[in-house]
């Protein structure tokens, strides 16, 4: 009993210990705080410029954002060569909307995007989905089914990038751009506003080379231009190249979304 007796002790002193909480900062801590926060609120609103989303460069300079997104669906985890050294070669910044999904296929490019000051790197979330308390859908995707799955699309994806970079993403844009009024909310919550546009682009990259070049020109001072990088296959590289010169000689510079407050 004297041999047994020490053991039994500490196993007193271990069983009276407090367990150990849980981090603040954790996934799981987010999830059920927000969750909490949002249990009695019931979304109305659903769309692309719903409350809260900002769709402009609060300036009347002659400055465009031109935005890209890169999906990372199984159609679309390309890279536009094109365009991406079009912009290089010229020195047109852009701000770079990143899935997971995309980043994972092209892990060295990334790391060369993000590395280029004249790129933002911007949150595209963690699968691509419509931002949705309630698992709203659009175009037959269907969207987070509730706060605990919007906190993933958005933090996990945000991990991701500032693991990679250093540098946590500010700007939020989810897959197809729609949002109920709540996830915009919440978005705000894990440090991020939520990037709309004024200038639809490329339509999801189905527009032809000369409709882009159409929209671009059709800009105007603080817009934000919506197109895709995934897509080499479309006709938005032959746009864009097409459109920068003559907006450029009409006095257009440009700009990432976070050189300006945006409205």
């Amino acid at each position: 009993m004297k041999a047994v007796a020490p053991v039994f002790c500490v196993l007193l002193l271990l069983l009276s210990l407090p367990v150990a909480a849980e981090p603040e900062n954790s996934l799981e801590s987010l999830k059920k705080a927000l969750a909490a926060s949002f249990s009695d609120r019931k979304p109305l609103l659903w769309g692309e410029t719903v409350t809260g989303v900002r769709t402009r460069l609060d300036t009347e300079k002659k400055v465009i954002a031109l935005t890209l997104d890169a999906c990372g669906s199984d159609r679309g985890r390309g890279i536009d060569a094109a365009l991406m050294d079009f912009l290089v070669r010229e020195k047109i910044a852009a701000t770079l909307f990143m899935n997971a999904r995309w980043i994972d296929a092209n892990p060295e490019l990334f790391r060369k995007l993000a590395a280029n000051p004249l790129f933002e790197i911007a949150n595209h979330g963690l699968r691509h989905k419509p931002a949705s308390v309630n698992g709203r859908s659009v175009y037959g995707v269907t969207g987070t089914r509730n706060v605990a799955e919007l906190v993933e699309e958005i933090e996990l994806n945000a991990r991701k990038i500032e693991a990679i970079t250093g540098k946590r993403p500010k700007l939020y844009r989810s897959g197809t751009a729609y949002y109920d009024e709540i996830a915009v909310e919440i978005s705000g919550k894990l440090g991020h506003q939520v990037a709309g546009f004024s200038v639809l682009g490329d339509a999801g990259a189905t527009f032809s080379a000369r409709q882009v070049r159409s929209a671009l020109l059709k800009s105007a001072p603080g817009d934000v231009v919506l197109c895709h990088m995934n897509h080499p296959e479309s006709g938005t590289a032959a746009g864009i190249i097409a459109a920068v010169p003559e907006l450029k000689r009409a006095g257009f510079s440009f700009v990432r979304m976070s050189d300006y407050p945006l409205k």
